[in-house]
């Protein structure tokens, strides 16, 4: 006797158990990489906090921050802002999307790809506006080196958002040339895992963003 064997929604052949299957292990890898990745930056930003805080409990020779010095605080609030109402958008552009609002996804996410890059040139600019040099103490060595973590921080947010609003747009696409309901592209669990664990990575660099603005414009 031969098992029947059916199609899923993105043309793999074989029996029920063996496509659910499959489809449960897409999405816990997605769900995985997304949670290993926060655990990467987590990982990374702890060690920049560990130079923060040893060079300035230390401050050997009193050069932590001489004469107080302290990095542009209009560029640092802009960008901050910006990071945060990224996540918030994303945030709520989720909610969205599972409340079945295609349109309000889509104008929320591509808000955040518009604040994302405005932070990235923000925080370019920044660098060149600095009243100090990199080497010249603890505080603009560890800060310089924040700003450059900060940078892959922001674009590794961009890059996910842009390339989930960059796959729906091509499979919008093709679902209105082969008649199929765009509201079913929405519906599939993979990409609502996908965007699941981009916006949980977005409210981890809203917490980052927030935590080192405290640390490098306020509480130095």
């Amino acid at each position: 006797m031969t098992q029947a064997t059916s199609t899923s929604a993105h043309g793999e052949i074989g029996t029920p158990e063996e496509i659910a299957y499959e489809a449960r292990a897409q999405e816990g890898a997605i769900w995985t990489g997304g949670r290993l990745w926060i655990g990467v930056m987590a990982f990374a930003y702890a060690a920049l906090a560990f130079a923060y805080f040893y060079l300035r409990s230390s401050n050997s020779d009193t050069l932590w921050r001489p004469h107080n010095v302290t990095a542009p605080t209009a560029w640092g609030a802009a960008i901050m802002a910006m990071m945060v109402g990224s996540a918030a958008v994303v945030v709520f552009g989720l909610r969205r999307l599972r409340a079945g609002m295609a349109l309000d996804w889509t104008i929320s996410w591509w808000c955040a790809v518009v604040g994302s890059l405005l932070a990235f040139a923000f925080q370019i600019w920044e660098l060149t506006d600095l009243p100090f040099h990199p080497g010249a103490s603890g505080y603009s060595s560890v800060f310089v080196a924040w700003a450059g973590m900060d940078l892959a921080l922001i674009f590794s947010g961009f890059y996910w958002v842009e390339t989930i609003l960059a796959r729906h747009l091509r499979l919008r696409r093709a679902a209105r040339a082969q008649g199929v309901d765009e509201a079913l592209l929405l519906a599939d669990r993979m990409f609502r895992v996908n965007a699941e664990s981009c916006a949980f990575y977005w409210g981890f660099i809203a917490l980052v963003s927030v935590f080192f603005w405290v640390f490098f414009y306020l509480a130095s």
